[in-house]
């Protein structure tokens, strides 16, 4: 009898969590640490060294709505938290719609958007196709922090000369006549950024509304700099139950999965 089948004839709660993120980490270390829960935690497989984590892990998709909502039943999973960066919309509004017709439970933790504050020259734009038109007609050096994935949308203005930073190498390189790449995982702190943008003589930045500590230091050393910030707007995510800190899933899990028992509480 494998741990799986164990885990459900001891009636112990079967949790997925939709990764990729700090958070989902976190959520998982703390999890594994609490015990009284069978827990898997699943990647999409678009970082090629992700970093590691104690929990079971599984990478790659599910195949769409139906995929997933199939594994939902099959496992039989007690509980779905969607994880995932602000930007999965695709993924968080599939796990909505397959946890609805599961009838799963479901919970999404998303860390806080960005602010802006007192001298950031922040220009709005709804994707990243318009934040690429809103660096403007003239040439300019613009520090690129989008992740590879999408990055594409730089070749509609070759004008610009581009510093591309990504966790994985942009493969093939972009069509760009100007384009260096950088490799580099966060977090990235404020002093290194300055120094970055100073070295680059960076007059732009794209970025993408992330939220967290971790990337956040190019928003102040822009702000220091006075260096215009061109951010792109989270996407509109599925309307489902939403928190913004670990503590307040581990509520959620105690009231849903009715957790009484001391091991599980963690007293």
């Amino acid at each position: 009898m494998n741990a799986s089948d164990k885990s459900r004839e001891a009636g112990v709660p079967r949790l997925l969590i939709l990764g990729g993120t700090a958070e989902a980490r976190e959520l998982a270390t703390a999890l594994q640490a609490r015990g009284g829960f069978a827990l898997s935690l699943s990647l999409a497989g678009r970082t090629r060294n992700p970093l590691p984590s104690d929990a079971p892990t599984r990478s790659g998709g599910f195949g769409g709505v139906e995929g997933l909502e199939a594994y939902l039943k099959a496992e039989p999973i007690d509980a779905l938290i969607d994880a995932t960066h602000p930007f999965a919309a695709t993924m968080s509004h599939n796990a909505a719609e397959a946890a609805h017709r599961a009838g799963v439970p479901l919970i999404a933790l998303l860390r806080q958007p960005w602010q802006r504050q007192p001298g950031d020259l922040w220009t709005g734009a709804a994707s990243i196709p318009e934040a690429v038109e809103k660096l403007g007609p003239a040439p300019r050096r613009v520090l690129v922090a989008l992740g590879r994935n999408e990055v594409r949308a730089l070749e509609a203005a070759p004008q610009h000369s581009y510093l591309v930073r990504s966790i994985d190498p942009v493969d093939p390189p972009l069509a760009l006549p100007q384009a260096r790449y950088i490799e580099a995982r966060g977090p990235f702190p404020e002093a290194d950024e300055h120094a970055l943008l100073n070295a680059h003589r960076i007059d732009a930045i794209l970025s993408k509304n992330s939220g967290g500590e971790a990337t956040y230091g190019k928003i102040k050393a822009a702000r220091a700099l006075g260096i215009e910030v061109v951010m792109v707007a989270r996407p509109v995510r599925p309307p489902v139950e939403t928190v913004d800190s670990v503590e307040r899933v581990l509520d959620w899990l105690e009231r849903r999965l009715h957790q009484s028992s001391p091991a599980r509480r963690g007293v």
